[in-house]
């Protein structure tokens, strides 16, 4: 079995830090907040990726977060994703200075995959990760952008063939339906994925305890799971969701 990975996802907006239900977003706390609650320098010795996103849905100050970035970056032992209305070279660059690793990139890859190819030419394909929002309407999964509030008319099936022709690094698979549910991740997704399996796979939507992140992993489809779920992983809960997959049989790096 390959070596899995367990990703924790913060959702960033205008200062706060967000909870998301069906891309519905409810104010948790500011940074103060995070690091009473979780610590981050512990946080980073309990998941293998650190993924940040600013989902602002107005008046976006990207200089304002990527200070805040820069913060958790000090205070993170993990490798950090970010992104989140990338539409130019020199904002991300900003984001990669403030500290990440790699970059996610979501409406990009629907109205600028030029910006795709020159992000992949500046700092390597595998820098570039794709963010797929789907939703399952009529039987069919859809794909939707600008955070999950224009239907962009393409399949899910369409749109991954779509990105598997893009210069990207891995896929960022998220459920709309399940997204802040706790029900437990969308499987039935996944079938409409064998075509780009090639690619890395990062699925998200859904977790709500430890058991639905073994579940995730233990699909042979898939190559990390991402909880974005502040409040059910407070405490020791990454560790033990950490620790149950371990002894399950999954496949993590070991700390």
């Amino acid at each position: 079995m390959l070596t899995k990975r367990l990703i924790f996802t913060l959702l960033y907006d205008n200062g706060s830090f967000m909870l998301s239900r069906n891309f519905r977003l409810q104010k948790i706390g500011d940074l103060n907040w995070l690091e009473d609650n979780y610590g981050f320098s512990n946080v980073g010795y309990q998941i293998d990726e650190l993924i940040a996103i600013d989902v602002s849905r107005q008046n976006r100050d990207s200089a304002k977060f990527c200070e805040i970035l820069g913060k958790l970056t000090r205070n993170c032992f993990a490798p950090i994703t970010a992104g989140g209305g990338i539409k130019t070279l020199e904002h991300a660059r900003e984001l990669l200075r403030s500290g990440a690793d790699k970059l996610v990139v979501n409406s990009a890859l629907h109205d600028q995959p030029d910006l795709v190819e020159n992000l992949a030419s500046e700092f390597g394909r595998q820098c570039v990760v794709a963010s797929v929002d789907t939703q399952k309407i009529d039987n069919s999964y859809r794909v939707f952008k600008h955070n999950g509030s224009v239907d962009t008319a393409y399949s899910l099936d369409q749109f991954l063939l779509r990105c598997a022709g893009l210069p990207i690094g891995e896929i960022y698979l998220t459920s709309i339906d399940r997204d802040g549910t706790g029900n437990g991740l969308d499987f039935e997704m996944l079938d409409h994925v064998s075509h780009v399996k090639d690619l890395p796979l990062i699925i998200k939507g859904g977790i709500g305890n430890a058991d639905h992140i073994v579940a995730g992993l233990a699909d042979n489809r898939v190559d990390a799971v991402a909880t974005a779920n502040l409040l059910n992983f407070i405490g020791d809960g990454l560790a033990r969701a950490r620790e149950l997959s371990i002894s399950g049989g999954i496949k993590l790096p070991k700390f």
